[in-house]
């Protein structure tokens, strides 16, 4: 049966092992490699590199699929700090889904929430004077391209700050900034996570891809789609 990596990724990582500008004259970044030392794994989905938190990794090709595909719907859960108060107009829009340049969201929960017990961020967000900030934790089942931050900046509230807390009934827990926990999954649950049909199929040698979604691979400075 597959393994997992629940890993808790830090702001300004790339959810990849190499970084595509390397042979550029710009600044190395931090990759996946400076962190995860398991062979053989690789990223079910990604994780901007300006996000932070959750990002589950699989030495199986067919998990890596049915975790990320949107197809199965797997729901994942932000925390996200947005500039200024959301009203209820505006949740309102992100529980019936917001017009974006690529089509409708779907439904998303979504709630304010008190400042969660997380670790401080370095840098810092830059806090406007004028200007309060609110948390909210928002849900959803499907991966556009930067989609939290471009479904609060359509209601008028920017995200200065977001955290990816669980995906499916995985969650952080305990984990800190670069911590890793493998999982070995079980028979019976994957069975409660996927459909039957598709655990039939899975290639009992079946290989984690190492490359990046084919909707990212346009933009090298990894601000392409983020499964948020």
């Amino acid at each position: 049966m597959p393994d997992i990596i629940l890993f808790n990724k830090p702001f300004q990582v790339l959810s990849q092992f190499t970084d595509d500008r390397s042979d550029t004259d710009l600044p190395p970044r931090n990759t996946l490699a400076h962190y995860i030392h398991d062979k053989g794994y690789y990223p079910a989905g990604r994780l901007d590199y300006d996000s932070e938190g959750l990002l589950i990794l699989t030495n199986d090709g067919k998990m890596q699929a049915l975790i990320s595909s949107p197809k199965f719907k797997q729901p994942k859960c932000y925390w996200a700090q947005v500039e200024g108060i959301p009203d209820e107009t505006a949740l309102r829009q992100l529980r019936t889904g917001v017009q974006l340049k690529d089509g409708l969201t779907l439904p998303a929960l979504v709630e304010k929430i008190d400042e969660p017990s997380v670790w401080p961020r370095n840098p810092p967000i830059r806090y406007r004077a004028d200007i309060p900030t609110q948390w909210i934790k928002l849900t959803i089942r499907e991966g556009k391209n930067r989609q939290v931050r471009r479904m609060t900046a359509a209601i008028g509230h920017p995200t200065l700050r977001l955290i990816r807390c669980a995906i499916g009934h995985w969650t952080l827990d305990t984990l800190q900034p670069g911590e890793t926990k493998k999982i070995a999954l079980s028979k019976e649950e994957c069975a409660k996570l996927f459909p039957p049909s598709s655990l039939a199929t899975r290639d009992r040698n079946n290989r984690p891809s190492q490359k990046r979604p084919a909707n990212t691979r346009r933009n090298s400075n990894n601000k392409g789609t983020s499964f948020k």
